[in-house]
């Protein structure tokens, strides 16, 4: 395992050589609308990867210290950063101004630090295990950070965005045409039943909690996303687990008996949000719902494109499974999941 030292280092010369040029459309409009919104000005970008969604540079500042500036491709993503990083407990950056307008953030910088998918990816068993746990227990300590607080987030969001619906996994078999062009009977009904789930023992998340948007600091874990952020089951993050991690591309079968540690050591802390999720049967059935849900998501994103060629879940990480090795052990981990105890839904396959 790299010590993490010198992770910091290699991932500060590597931000060097991305040093945005300042010509670059959009930069320039980027830091004039940060600056004034912060009310000192921010300069010298570095591209910290973003997504198709938002571009994300840390900046410097007028006293020579950093800040990050998210901006956003539309409203959505926007208003729910905006309303879950005052929720997130301390364990994700500090939002220092906003401009809805653009829309962006300024938010404090939580510096270089390896994330949980280098741990992963590395050599040290015991530094993965411990920043699982460390990952599961964070995910909890935010939903009892957030508890009670639903209304403030939601007339946060609602006053940075019009699309009040907020993101699910799918709504109904509608959703689902394009990889199940012949729905077997009875799924419209099964589905139902999930999508009732998302509502049932509510937490706070910020949504995307795979490894690599976590930083292993020397303060602790912290949160870097919160653009997905939001109140649903606690289930939900539950599955994440066993599955593990329902939407990430870094994704390998966990040791024996570790994915159980670290879903305990995350139902112990929601506990304390929910005390009922005390109950074994209740539990385990709501995570295996939760692991439906996501399953059936995973393949409407993935199997039209999978159908047509196979590529790799991430374009530079390796190693990495690819698109249709991922939906194989889908598949193959729900459905022994649901064979494990007897229980399955009779429009799905098995």
């Amino acid at each position: 395992m790299v010590a993490l030292s010198a992770v910091r280092s290699m991932e500060d010369r590597a931000a060097a050589t991305r040093r945005i040029d300042a010509r670059v459309v959009g930069v320039e409009r980027i830091l004039e609308a940060a600056s004034a919104a912060l009310g000192e000005q921010v300069s010298r970008p570095i591209d910290l990867g973003g997504s198709t969604r938002s571009s994300v540079l840390r900046c410097v500042t007028a006293d020579g210290g950093t800040v990050v500036v998210k901006a956003y491709q539309d409203a959505v993503g926007f208003a729910a950063e905006v309303a879950g990083l005052p929720l997130g407990g301390g364990y994700g950056p500090r939002l220092l101004a906003v401009d809805p307008s653009f829309p962006l953030v300024v938010m404090s910088d939580l510096g270089a630090a390896p994330s949980l998918a280098d741990v992963l990816l590395g050599e040290s068993a015991r530094e993965a295990r411990e920043g699982l746990l460390t990952w599961a227990r964070t995910y909890g300590r935010i939903a009892v950070a957030g508890a009670g607080r639903q209304d403030e987030w939601e007339r946060s969001r609602a006053a940075h965005a019009e699309d009040g619906s907020g993101w699910r996994p799918f709504r109904d078999a509608s959703d689902l045409a394009e990889v199940l062009p012949l729905a077997p009977p009875g799924l419209d009904g099964e589905l139902a039943e999930l999508v009732a789930s998302y509502g049932r023992y509510r937490v706070f998340s910020p949504g995307d909690i795979c490894p690599d948007n976590n930083l292993l600091t020397a303060d602790g874990m912290r949160v870097l996303d919160f653009e997905g952020s939001g109140y649903h089951s606690a289930f939900l993050e539950a599955a994440y687990v066993r599955m593990p991690f329902a939407t990430c591309w870094c994704v390998f079968r966990l040791p024996s008996g570790l994915a159980a540690e670290i879903e305990a050591a995350y139902r112990k802390e929601v506990i304390a949000v929910h005390p009922d999720l005390a109950d074994d049967r209740l539990w385990e059935t709501g995570v295996r719902l939760a692991m439906v849900t996501w399953t059936i998501h995973m393949t409407w994103v993935l199997l039209p494109r999978a159908r047509k060629r196979d590529r790799p879940m991430h374009h530079t990480r390796t190693p990495v499974p690819s698109e249709r090795q991922l939906l194989r052990y889908r598949w193959s981990r729900l459905l022994a999941e649901l064979d494990r105890d007897g229980s399955g839904f009779a429009a799905g396959p098995g």
